[in-house]
């Protein structure tokens, strides 16, 4: 408990929960879309990276420094951001949404993974217990929907399950590779980066899937208030993300967003008034057990740490007692030992001279010695 009260700990709780009610309000502005029988998942985001590259692209302009990583790299992760977010959604028209909510959990075991291998990112024995509590609670959440009868079968529920897969292997790949631009490069020049090229991906996307659905769309102030909530809501999903990337890495930020399906079932149960079962509190309390267990700095790095700050805190009292924080004082000590130095140099070249000069006298006297 002593790892998990510290601010650092508490602060990336914070923002991992916060993303993940930002993914929640995502969630509900697309389910009512679709129920407005809205299908156009890439044009929703579109807004979102065009906002990105505006909104971070000015401060790249005004600061005026040189790109820190390829400009061409960013090309990559904006396409394999735009496939992860349209494959996910694509597969809840021919899988279910229970089987959705399990195969996404494959993200966390392909971020372990990919960190291990690209970034040597080493995890100790309590983390993957600590991942392992959390992918349990989540399993607890799948047999609820199971035991409410909630499952449907979908149209084709292997197509589906395959399509999931890619795309949580998808968003591994793109919060791994944020999480090495972050560190590595900037956190401006990745949003504005991956904001235009993601805008630009999205519109050649659109142009070919998805040109005849907006074409039908009759817009009102109710088609167009969620289309510009779950824009908001994702920008500002996408720019606390590199927040929480830098402070605790990838696997922190997927476990985090877990409890998004926990956070929907007061959606369900306030705003549309539906009985959940009893298990879904079981796993929330699960999940929230798990990221403590995660999140909480290991012992011997607290004892370390410890260490250094009561390091610090000595030779600061010593200072302070000696008086050396006092900078006259300290000028003060710096000239003395210049001035001594002076006087040891002044002397010891004083003595060579003396014993130069005395040397050819005592050569004379002996010479005259030997002559009598």
């Amino acid at each position: 408990m002593k790892g998990i009260r510290t601010k650092h700990t508490l602060i990336n709780l914070f923002l991992g929960q916060f993303l993940s009610l930002l993914i929640t309000a995502t969630g509900f502005l697309s389910s009512e879309l679709a129920r407005k029988g809205i299908n156009a998942p890439t044009s929703q985001s579109f807004l979102n990276y065009v906002l990105l590259a505006l909104f971070y692209g000015v401060f790249m302009v005004c600061r005026q420094e040189g790109i820190k990583a390829k400009w061409y790299y960013y090309i990559l992760l904006g396409i394999v951001d735009v496939e992860a977010n349209f494959l996910v959604v694509k597969a809840y028209q021919y899988t279910s949404l229970t089987s959705v909510m399990l195969l996404d959990c494959w993200a966390i075991p392909c971020v372990l993974l990919f960190t291990w291998f690209f970034l040597k990112t080493k995890y100790r024995p309590r983390k993957l217990v600590g991942v392992a509590i959390c992918i349990a609670g989540l399993v607890l959440v799948i047999f609820s929907d199971v035991h409410a009868a909630d499952r449907t079968s979908g149209s084709n529920p292997l197509k589906g399950d395959i399509i999931v897969i890619a795309g949580a292997t998808l968003y591994a790949v793109s919060n791994v590779s944020e999480e090495f631009f972050v560190k590595c490069a900037d956190m401006v020049e990745l949003m504005a980066f991956l904001g235009l090229f993601g805008a630009i991906v999205s519109a050649c996307q659109i142009s070919i899937l998805e040109r005849n659905e907006l074409k039908s769309i009759h817009w009102s102030a109710g088609a167009a208030l969620p289309f510009v909530g779950f824009a908001l809501a994702m920008f500002l999903f996408y720019s606390f993300v590199p927040i929480l990337l830098k402070r605790s890495g990838a696997t922190m930020l997927n476990l985090a967003l877990l409890t998004s399906d926990m956070w929907a079932v007061l959606i369900r149960i306030f705003v549309y008034h539906q009985k959940v079962d009893w298990i879904y509190f079981v796993a929330f309390a699960a999940v929230a057990v798990g990221l403590l267990v995660y999140s909480g700095r290991d012992k011997v790095d607290q004892n370390t740490a410890d260490v250094a700050d009561e390091g610090i805190v000595r030779s600061k009292r010593f200072d302070e007692e000696t008086g050396l924080d006092n900078p006259a004082l300290k000028d003060a000590i710096e000239s003395s030992k210049t001035e001594d130095y002076r006087q040891n140099s002044a002397s010891t070249s004083n003595t060579e001279a003396i014993s130069t000069k005395t040397m050819p006298r005592k050569e004379t006297e002996e010479a005259n010695k030997t002559l009598l």
